[in-house]
């Protein structure tokens, strides 16, 4: 009775997430509520299933982001690209998006579009043309760029406590394959819109007349973010040296960049994306649930059952369900749910951690590039859509997937060949 409870609690809840009836954060902390109040497991073996480390990442580095953003260098460096390559369009376009997926590699993806996609606007608009093309290359570039560390993609962060995995691994394991899908990407861009994509010499003059120092709005703020962000970084390349967990880093980098920045706590913790805390906190205690009640044992023989226990099958098998899964919904619950699954295979496997560590990358190759597929497929995705429509223009859900589905399938064929030729 409790197993049947739990499942119902589980699938309305990602029902609600799915279609969008209620706000994702809302629906995630009711099912997890439901869970404690009909019974399924207590308060404190509820809590013992949140991943406190992915959640103080995730506001460790909101407040660092937050804080650098005020100094003004975003717009200072999508302008900056855009007069390196004087203005051509098409150049322009795949600059922007190679700063996109350096930048979401760095601080993460939602973050980066929120920056970068306005001034994307207001470029291509001087230049007098329609800034889709230039958006759906960046939504693509921010997931791709997102894959390749640790604090890059909400999914990648999520794996990394559970799989034991530290900064330098994602960096060594997913930004290879991630800087090889990228500039596939941005070469089949090229070739997609390198004869639409044509302006003046009117409008490329008035854009190389900006100022690209203008946007900077605070020079001392901006040394003070760039030097702590830096720090931080390196503390996430040296936290398996250290022995400091990545949570403690990135809320150590906040709190100093705070202190330094005089900044009333009050208004820098309202920057912080409470609704994501939420959401994540929320989805922790389900997936908690569906393991009390023997679910994922259940999933995990029966995967076992199908590829019959062969790690290079379960590697395919994983890295294709989370592209086509994370193509069609948010791919953070999916990711929720597959962590533990994951580890039940290993151990249910006898699986050594070196043998678990490719369906891991798997997971994440599939959940991150998976997002592409459609308008709908990641948050950054969404978010784009949402800053787009509010300067009027629509990103529709068939325009979007003819475009993406197409180059997100190409980006899992090259990632499913990266794992195949390094690990197996």
């Amino acid at each position: 009775m409790t197993l049947i409870l739990t499942l119902v609690i589980f699938v309305a809840t990602y029902a609600l997430i799915v279609t969008e009836k209620i706000p994702r954060a809302v629906a995630a902390a009711l099912g997890a509520c439901l869970l404690i109040l009909l019974g399924v497991f207590p308060q404190e073996t509820a809590v013992e299933h949140i991943d406190w480390n992915t959640l103080g990442l995730l506001i460790g580095m909101m407040i660092i982001v937050d804080l650098t953003r005020r100094s003004g260098v975003f717009g200072f460096l999508a302008i900056w690209v855009a007069k390196k390559v004087k203005g051509n369009p098409i150049r322009l376009l795949i600059s922007l998006a190679i700063l996109t997926a350096v930048l979401s590699a760095f601080l993460d993806n939602v973050t980066t579009v929120l920056l970068v996609v306005p001034v994307s606007i207001v470029i291509a608009e001087t230049l007098k043309l329609n800034p889709i093309p230039f958006l759906i290359t960046q939504i693509l570039a921010s997931n791709i760029g997102g894959t390749a560390t640790l604090i890059g993609d909400p999914p990648n962060i999520m794996i990394a406590g559970p799989a034991e995995l530290t900064f330098m691994d994602f960096m060594v394991n997913l930004a290879p394959v991630a800087i090889v899908i990228l500039a596939v990407t941005l070469l089949g861009f090229y070739f997609l819109y390198r004869q639409k994509l044509k302006t003046d010499k009117e409008s490329i003059t008035l854009l190389l007349s900006q100022n690209e120092y203008d946007y900077i709005k605070d020079w001392a703020q901006l040394k003070r973010s760039l030097a702590v962000l830096s720090l931080t970084i390196v503390g996430f390349m040296l936290h398996a040296v250290i022995h400091v967990e990545t949570a403690t880093i990135a809320l150590a980098g906040g709190m100093l960049l705070m202190v330094l920045s005089h900044e009333e706590p009050e208004e820098v913790f309202l920057a912080i994306e409470w609704p994501t805390i939420f959401f994540f906190t929320g989805l922790f205690v389900l997936v908690g649930g569906l393991v009390e009640v023997g679910v994922l044992d259940k999933i995990a023989e029966w995967s076992l059952g199908l590829t019959g226990g062969v790690p290079v099958v379960m590697a395919m098998l994983i890295v294709w369900l989370s592209a086509i899964f994370s193509a069609f919904v948010d791919n953070i619950p999916f990711v929720a749910t597959m962590i533990p699954l994951i580890q039940k295979i290993g151990v249910l496997g006898g699986l050594t951690p070196e043998q678990l560590q490719p369906l891991w990358w798997s997971l994440a190759l599939g959940a991150c590039l998976g997002g592409n597929g459609t308008i709908v497929g990641a948050s950054a995705n969404v978010i784009v859509s949402g800053i787009a429509e509010k300067n009027g223009y629509t990103i529709s859900y068939k325009k979007y997937f003819l475009i993406g589905f197409p180059f997100m399938l190409l980006s899992i064929v090259i990632a499913s060949a990266y794992i195949l030729l390094r690990y197996y």
